[in-house]
């Protein structure tokens, strides 16, 4: 029996900031259930808290692993963040490839220069939500500011693969790659590019459902991932079922047990609710009363 269910936000629930009306149905279906509901984004608590109002999970994971929240008392249960020094050292790479950088704090996204590709994306979606703020050199803000910072985001219209490997092998830190090209190409800003999300090494969604797993008492097979991204593949490959939804990477469809029919924008993630959790949810209660 499934007794939590860990879902990606953009991509899988959420199509440009908005929730289908199929999807909202299939998690007032899942309230009715004993089964613990888990959000696992890349986005930060304070960009996502009008998402999870809609949504009301039980738990959230945040900034690919880097913090867990229970969002019913707002409590931070965990955080895996990457310190000021190792983004200081990251910033010198980047400077170097000449990439876009991005930061998150607690209640802001810090720019250096301007506002471009995912820092940009997020300025249209969640301009209402988070503070954004666009400095000269964010290496002077980070000595200026001492902030407490979350994650860092490195963007450019190149490709970032030797990028990543070399940040990886000068720091202990984990650089996720994600191509917003070809059939991904990022439409609410209409470009194209790749960007390195920085986490501290080994730190990932799966990672922080792990914690979550051992925090909560569930094990990892009572446990249903459903997601669309490469930060998803790692938990829904080694989750009890892993769901990805149509439309997703290749990556990630090659890896999960069940791929759904529908996309994001047509109730994907409803359609893999009713298949695994309502309908033998329901089966198991009938038989248990018999």
């Amino acid at each position: 029996m499934i007794k939590l269910l860990a879902s990606d936000l953009d991509g899988t629930i959420v199509y440009n900031n908005e929730i289908t009306t199929m999807d909202l149905e299939a998690v007032k279906k899942l309230r009715l259930t004993d089964i613990q509901f888990v959000v696992c984004t890349g986005k930060t608590y304070a960009m996502t808290k009008d998402i999870c109002h809609q949504l009301k999970p039980t738990y959230g994971i945040f900034g690919n692993g880097t913090q867990i929240i229970n969002i019913k008392t707002g409590k931070e249960i965990i955080r895996n963040t990457i310190t000021n020094a190792q983004v200081m050292d990251c910033l010198k790479i980047a400077k170097k490839h000449h990439l876009h950088i991005h930061i998150y704090t607690e209640h802001k996204i810090i720019a250096q220069e301007n506002l471009d590709y995912m820092a940009y994306r997020n300025y249209i979606l969640y301009k209402d939500q988070v503070e954004f703020e666009i400095v000269d050199s964010i290496e002077n803000y980070i000595r200026e500011q001492n902030p407490n910072i979350l994650k860092l985001i490195l963007s450019g219209e190149k490709e970032l693969l030797t990028i990543k490997r070399e940040i990886e092998s000068k720091e202990k830190v984990t650089a996720i790659r994600i191509k917003k090209c070809g059939k991904y190409i990022d439409k609410v800003v209409g470009k194209e590019y790749e960007y390195l999300d920085i986490v501290p090494r080994h730190i990932t969604k799966y990672h922080a459902l792990m914690q979550l797993s051992i925090y909560l008492g569930i094990p990892m097979e009572q446990i249903m991932a459903i997601g669309d991204n490469i930060n998803d593949i790692e938990m829904i490959k080694h989750a009890g079922i892993g769901v990805a939804i149509g439309g997703s990477y290749k990556r990630v469809q090659n890896i999960a047990s069940y791929v759904t029919q529908n996309t994001v924008k047509t109730g994907g993630f409803a359609e893999a609710i009713d298949k695994f959790l309502i309908e033998t949810r329901s089966e198991y209660v009938y038989s248990r009363r018999i």
